[in-house]
């Protein structure tokens, strides 16, 4: 698998910003020097699922039920194995007989299953499906992602869905989650003048389902937590200073060879270093500085 060429930054999306609070040089990885990971049999089973939910809602509302849905596992995974041949890797040792993929597929068809335990579809016509968003804000910072489900009453409420394969967050580690809700929050507000009025987490994994109704005050709040993240971005960048922040997620990362946590070397930095000018003093440390000459 290539690298691609390196380039700055010029977007966030929900997902790298979450890669920079989890460890700055796991952005770098990922963002700047574009190292290649291998694929992920969980990330996989996810992106299948999603798809499976995306295109259940093109059959008529009669027509969406759990077994229709569980017959559409199979196909949506050879189309995306059509796209992403490597792909094919995660189930390499398993040619002969088949067994580790038919497990695998039976796992997604349960948590397709399990949604149905948790919404009606027949009850449900989405306004918009893996609706792409993008939005620039009044600093120049431009968001964007992918959502799930755009849901739009009658009467005009909007609620955001996005569908999790694994299990919910105990609720102290909720923050995450919404987090990227309030992202996406926020850049549908944005962009239409309308504040969502529910956001919503589906966790299949769990069988839960996550609820909030997000203020106007959360989204700025959210805002500005978002500019201060893109200006630590912007500094890295410049500076090339990139550190990691080792955690409990370090096991699972593809990139220790190259972490000096873990002993290895970061690549030579790609984007060119600009050395940052100092911070303007105040009036009063001026003051100070000139009464001690």
């Amino acid at each position: 698998m290539k690298t691609r060429a390196a380039t700055p930054p010029t977007s966030l999306s929900p997902s790298r910003a979450a890669d920079f609070m989890q460890c700055p040089l796991l952005y770098r990885f990922r963002v700047i020097d574009k190292l290649p990971e291998k694929p992920s049999a969980a990330a996989t089973r996810g992106t299948v699922v999603h798809a499976v939910l995306e295109r259940l809602f093109d059959a008529p509302a009669a027509e969406r039920s759990a077994g229709r849905a569980r017959g559409l596992v199979a196909g949506e995974w050879e189309r995306l194995l059509a796209k992403r041949p490597e792909l094919a890797e995660l189930f390499a040792e398993d040619a002969e007989d088949g067994a580790q993929l038919a497990q695998w597929l039976t796992q997604a068809e349960e948590l397709v299953e399990r949604w149905f335990t948790l919404e009606d579809p027949t009850r449900l016509e989405p306004a918009e499906r893996e609706l792409f968003v993008e939005a620039r804000l009044e600093s120049g910072l431009r968001l964007r992602g992918i959502i799930d489900r755009v849901d739009v009453a009658p009467t005009g409420e909007v609620r955001i869905v996005d569908y999790k394969t694994g299990k919910a967050p105990r609720p102290e580690y909720a923050d995450g989650p919404l987090f990227q809700m309030k992202f996406y929050a926020l850049v549908l507000w944005r962009l239409r003048g309308v504040l969502p009025r529910r956001l919503q987490l589906v966790f299949l994994g769990s069988g839960d389902v996550l609820t909030y109704d997000p203020q106007e005050s959360d989204l700025r709040a959210t805002e500005r937590k978002l500019l201060a993240l893109w200006d630590a971005i912007s500094r890295a960048t410049e500076t090339g200073d990139w550190r990691p922040r080792p955690g409990k997620l370090c096991g699972w990362c593809d990139h220790q060879a190259h972490c000096p946590e873990f002993g290895g070397t970061p690549p030579p930095y790609p984007l060119t270093i600009q050395p940052r000018l100092p911070e303007p003093r105040s009036a009063g440390e001026v003051a100070a500085t000139e009464a001690g000459d």
